[in-house]
């Protein structure tokens, strides 16, 4: 690539255009959050740049969001997402350096069962779950909403791999200094594992933050509802401000986009940083 700049500077541009593709509808999803449903659905058809930015800005569909509650519904997605960061990483990452340094019998069985728990998507026994939760008389809670999330196999799977990366002479040195394995798990492994807890407590808050089949299924208190469920019953079944969903969606949207964009790094690190540190 440094001998060919040509080659260079065409794959640049298609590298643009791909990132402008995928970038085009959220622009037009920002747009419509400030301007009328009218005016979006006008400026659609035919395409023009008009598509992406709106004639004459106005606040009219965040006030109109405001005043139907979904702030509540948003300060309950949050509430519940970060409840289940915070609590979900200490069980990840117990679990994980269970699973990557404590040698006990049978570790590889539990591993592979942690393998298969997020390659079952979860519809497939939210149901059953539900039911389960309705005869605890767990339903209507929040405890409902974010037990589901606490265990996450895919965020086990991440914090083992790096755990594994982690010279395994630090766990025998601090061994032989008498330290337990909660010492050594507390003192010597996360302080080495900021990138992968980050990266974890991604995938648990994301996990959370799309939920939308889990919170119909064991709530039915509108003051519970989380931001997904609040956007899907802005649907009538005569009428919809559209004005009023696309600007709900976009603050649904942006949240989690920050959050990535600030963590990026960390993230990218904790999938890469899984090989042998020795």
């Amino acid at each position: 690539m440094r001998r060919n700049p040509l080659g260079r500077v065409v794959l640049t541009v298609t590298a643009v255009a791909i990132s402008l593709a995928f970038l085009v509808p959220v622009l037009w999803l920002l747009a419509s959050t400030f301007r009328t449903a009218t005016e979006t659905f006008a400026s659609s058809s035919p395409l023009s740049w008009d598509v992406l930015w709106p004639k004459d800005f106005t606040l009219v569909n965040l006030e109109s969001a405001v005043d139907s509650g979904f702030l509540t519904a948003l300060g309950n997605s949050l509430l519940v997402a970060a409840v289940t960061v915070v609590v979900g990483l200490g069980i990840s990452a117990a679990a994980a350096f269970a699973l990557a340094v404590i040698p006990f019998r049978g570790r590889s069985v539990v591993f592979t069962i942690v393998v298969l728990s997020f390659l079952v998507p979860f519809e497939a026994i939210a149901i059953p779950l539900s039911r389960s939760f309705s005869e605890w008389g767990l339903t209507n809670t929040l405890i409902a909403l974010i037990l589901p999330g606490l265990g996450n196999g895919l965020a086990v799977f991440t914090l083992r791999q790096f755990f594994l990366g982690i010279p395994h002479s630090l766990s025998e040195a601090a061994h032989l200094d008498g330290a337990n394995w909660f010492r050594i798990f507390w003192s010597v492994y996360l302080p080495l594992t900021r990138p992968a807890l980050i990266g974890a407590g991604l995938i648990l808050f994301l996990f959370q933050w799309q939920a939308y089949l889990w919170p119909i299924l064991v709530t039915s208190n509108a003051s519970l509802d989380l931001a997904p469920v609040a956007i899907a019953k802005s649907f009538g079944a005569f009428s919809t401000d559209y004005g009023r969903v696309f600007a709900e969606t976009a603050i649904l949207a942006v949240i989690p986009a920050v959050v990535l964009l600030a963590l990026q790094r960390y993230f990218v690190t904790s999938v890469a940083s899984t090989g042998s540190k020795e």
